[in-house]
């Protein structure tokens, strides 16, 4: 063992025979055959190995241990996890187990999980009783006594990097990510060769969009272990969220040639494949994708999802049988619901169709417990603190630099932002997240329950502050936009926070992408977004949305005139020359016909409509809703306060 520890793998390897050779039976120098074996780089044969010693060994904790790692190191962390599960419950106290299960749950996307496994990794390193208290508290749920010790504790011992990389967890759990990313780089400062912290520290970073830094991480990490397939899956998710395709793709491509098939990769791929515009090839990937996992729901919705795809028979059929599965989980249930809802509209089967979004609408709406009263309050609260002259006071950053498109999902905003980012001087991005990043820091709330300082705070802010904020939204954008002078931000939530905007970004320009409420309503009732969007799952919530959304800016109107350029959907559609021209006009740039001939644009689109805009205007779409009208009495109901403005007809 100490031979292993030394990185000298043959000479372990040797002494273990030699032990083997009198003592057959001795499961510990099996154990160090196998790792070593490993460790001289034949993965495979170490897996076959370890697989015997368990099953003749089981409850071998070291060996589960063993068998973990080299399943994650081939690349199945399913396989992996569950090895290493089965270690720690024959002994808990294995901070490799928990280690490695923090890192593959990370690449997974399964923060609750990695931050279980991160407290277990404490439980098991720490040594200090007071520390392991902290810990304990973390693990009851109560986050403020744990603060406060590991506070508490950092004041006498001001250089552990056990104790601060405790305090960055917390800051993490708790989303004061601003924090926990100074704490991680005080930790690593401390102690460059902390890879789990540097592994935080990357989580921290990405989670902020800090991703050219993220990605630097990523990579000193596989610098190190260049084939560590949880860093791989990390690294091609960072490139995917920067938007640099040309090394996304490829990364992927990697996974897939390289390690056993496995849904979320090829997926993943899929999506990427996609956003390039390699439809076929995304096809593909999804198809492999329910090879490897007939029931994976979200490979069928993505499919539907491209717009243009449509399902055969035999699909369907595989759906719904899918649906009559007792272990159908949820998550998959509700992407089959989709999938099936737009299966039956490709086929005119209207009625069929609305009885599988309902259903999905209806799981989806429970899981996102989403409170409408709550978002009203949000807006009404925007609506009273937003007026004065506060608002056009002469400050923040003077930069014309970005064009935010907002508004309601699935009304036009991707075809708007096609159309800018198709002009010389405009670069396209994606939904940047920096001003309700910034939003978040302004509220000054550590959890759920805490009172928003926001919107009231903006009357606090002062000149240096707004410029700040400007110059920071455009630093942080950066890494999203190509050398053109402009560029286009579309998160449509943006809407809310016009005011902010204003404020810090006064030469910005606003597009409100606006559609008819039954149209953008039915049809975001309709779309299963990745993330975000709760208020889009019930015909009530998403009509008393778009009320409220139609009110605000109203409001924005009356207190920043001549602010927002409207542009109606349905107007794009019927005169596309004539809009695009006044686009054009208010956002000061030159025609060009390259925006008329938009649908030639060679650029990657992450959005549900990036299919219908690679083609001429999309008319498909329009009024779509009118199949449906039968069941959309309840949407007509929520949506009164604003129909007299568009009458349907």
């Amino acid at each position: 063992m100490r031979l292993l520890a030394a990185d000298e793998p043959q000479l372990a390897r040797q002494q273990a025979n030699e032990i083997l050779r009198h003592h057959p039976e001795e499961m510990n120098s099996h154990l160090v055959v196998a790792a070593a074996i490993r460790a001289e780089g034949d993965n495979n044969q170490a897996l076959q190995l370890l697989q015997e010693l368990v099953r003749r060994a089981p409850d071998f904790a070291l060996a589960q241990q063993e068998l973990g790692f080299a399943y994650a190191e081939a690349g199945e962390p399913v396989h992996a996890i569950e090895a290493l599960k089965k270690a720690v419950e024959i002994e808990s106290k294995l901070p490799a187990c928990w280690k490695l299960m923090m890192e593959l749950y990370l690449a997974e996307e399964d923060d609750a999980s990695a931050a279980e496994a991160s407290i277990q990794f404490l439980l098991a390193t720490s040594q200090e009783p007071m520390l392991v208290r902290a810990v304990q508290l973390v693990k009851a749920g109560k986050i403020g006594p744990a603060e406060r010790l590991a506070r508490d504790f950092l004041k006498e011992h001001p250089t552990d990097v056990i104790a601060i990389r405790l305090l960055a967890d917390i800051g993490t759990r708790v989303g004061v990510l601003d924090e926990a990313q100074k704490l991680l780089e005080r930790c690593l400062g401390l102690d460059p060769g902390f890879d789990l912290a540097r592994l935080n520290y990357a989580n921290v970073l990405k989670k902020r969009e800090n991703l050219e830094l993220a990605l630097e991480q990523i990579d000193r990490l596989l610098k190190k272990d260049p084939k560590r397939f949880g860093f791989l899956v990390t690294r091609a998710g960072i490139l995917i969220q920067m938007g640099d395709f040309d090394r996304a793709v490829p990364a992927y491509q990697y996974l897939v040639d390289n390690f056993p098939p496995r849904p979320k990769i090829t997926l993943g791929y899929g999506h990427s494949l996609k956003t390039i515009g390699r439809l076929d090839d995304a096809i593909q990937a999804y198809r492999k994708t329910i090879e490897q996992q007939p029931s994976f729901g979200d490979a069928y919705w993505s499919l539907a999802n491209l717009k243009t795809f449509r399902f055969e028979d035999g699909d369907m059929d595989s759906m719904r049988a899918e649906l009559e599965k007792d272990d159908c989980n949820q998550e998959d249930y509700f992407h089959l619901c989709f999938a099936l809802g737009k299966a039956y509209q490709d086929r005119k089967q209207f009625d069929e169709s609305y009885h599988y979004y309902k259903l999905g609408n209806d799981l989806k709406k429970n899981h996102e417990r989403y409170d409408a009263d709550v978002m009203s309050k949000a807006m009404s609260s925007a609506k009273e603190v937003c007026r004065g002259k506060f608002l056009t006071a002469d400050a923040g950053c003077p930069a014309p630099d970005p064009i935010f498109i907002v508004g309601l999902p699935r009304s036009g905003s991707t075809l708007l932002e096609q159309i800018l980012a198709s002009h010389s001087k405009v670069d396209g991005t994606k939904e940047l997240i920096h001003i309700l990043a910034i939003v978040r820091r302004l509220s000054g709330k550590r959890k759920r329950t805490d009172e928003s300082r926001y919107p009231h705070i903006l009357k606090e802010l002062s000149a240096g502050d707004r410029r700040a904020f400007g110059e920071e939204y455009l630093e942080k954008s950066a890494i999203q936009r190509g050398s053109a002078p402009h560029f286009v931000d579309k998160a449509p939530n943006n809407f809310l926070h016009i005011g902010l905007i204003n404020m810090i970004l006064p030469n910005a320009k606003i597009i409100d992408a606006r559609r008819h409420p039954m149209g953008a309503c039915f049809s975001g009732y309709t779309q299963l977004f990745a993330k975000g969007q709760a208020f889009t799952y019930g015909l009530n919530n998403i009509g008393r949305y778009y009320c409220d959304y139609v009110s605000i800016m109203d409001h924005w109107d009356d207190v920043l005139p001549g602010k927002v350029l409207r542009v109606e959907y349905e107007d794009v559609v019927d005169d596309t020359e004539n809009q695009i021209r006044r686009i054009l006009d208010y956002c000061e740039l030159p025609f060009e016909q390259n925006c008329l001939e938009f649908y030639r644009t060679d650029r990657a689109i992450r959005t549900p409509s990036s299919e219908q805009v690679r083609q001429p205007i999309y008319r498909g779409g329009l009024d779509m809703w009118r199949n449906y009208e039968p069941h959309l009495d309840k949407l007509k109901e929520s949506l009164v306060p604003v129909l007299d403005r568009y009458p349907v007809v």
